[in-house]
């Protein structure tokens, strides 16, 4: 799991700005598609193995205790990052043009979007932006979370649901509401 995602959807054309994807790409989003509509989502919930050994096939890094259930809909698997016990659950969407990694024990709960795209409102050209979204280690995105571009939500911290996120989540942080804020701790320090 430590080798470097395959980045050639992420071909830079000046700051993290990208080009329209060319026939290759598109072939490979295109069998995907057809892979993930009909195979992927036919494999019941309780067998995880298939469902990984598929996302592996088209270049997703994936523990083999990970949970990605059949609902999940993945853009890219190749530039996915699955650690040990992580979960994306029924629903959720990872629009993955950039990497999206999800940590050891974390859980992206039903129906959460996790968008690393964008586009340069200031630039006349509204070219694609990207960046990466990682959530930590023991982190829990609750369901309908948005995730934005660049955000990483830190170790145990918790995203409450449907909370909006365009900021580095702290560790340990409970978060909610649009835009999220900090409303607690997940965890109090020892007094």
């Amino acid at each position: 799991m430590k080798n470097p995602p395959d980045m050639s959807l992420m071909r830079p054309v000046g700051k993290k700005t990208f080009p329209a994807p060319d026939l290759r790409d598109k072939l490979y989003r295109g069998v995907w598609r057809l892979m993930n509509s009909t195979l992927y989502r036919a494999i019941p919930t309780p067998f995880f193995g298939p469902r990984r050994a598929l996302l592996r096939l088209f270049g997703a890094r994936i523990a083999a205790t990970a949970k990605p259930y059949p609902g999940a809909r993945v853009w890219a698997p190749r530039n996915l990052v699955m650690e040990a016990d992580s979960c994306i659950a029924d629903g959720v969407i990872c629009y993955n043009v950039a990497l999206i990694s999800i940590g050891a024990n974390a859980t992206v709960s039903q129906r959460a979007h996790l968008c690393t795209p964008s586009h340069d409102h200031r630039d006349p050209a509204f070219p694609l932006v990207a960046a990466e979204i990682r959530v930590c280690r023991n982190a829990w995105i609750a369901a309908e979370v948005f995730l934005g571009p660049g955000v990483e939500v830190g170790e145990t911290a918790v995203v409450g649901a449907r909370a909006v996120v365009f900021h580095t989540v702290p560790p340990n942080a409970v978060v909610a509401g649009n835009p999220a804020r900090v409303v607690g701790l997940r965890y109090q320090p020892n007094a």
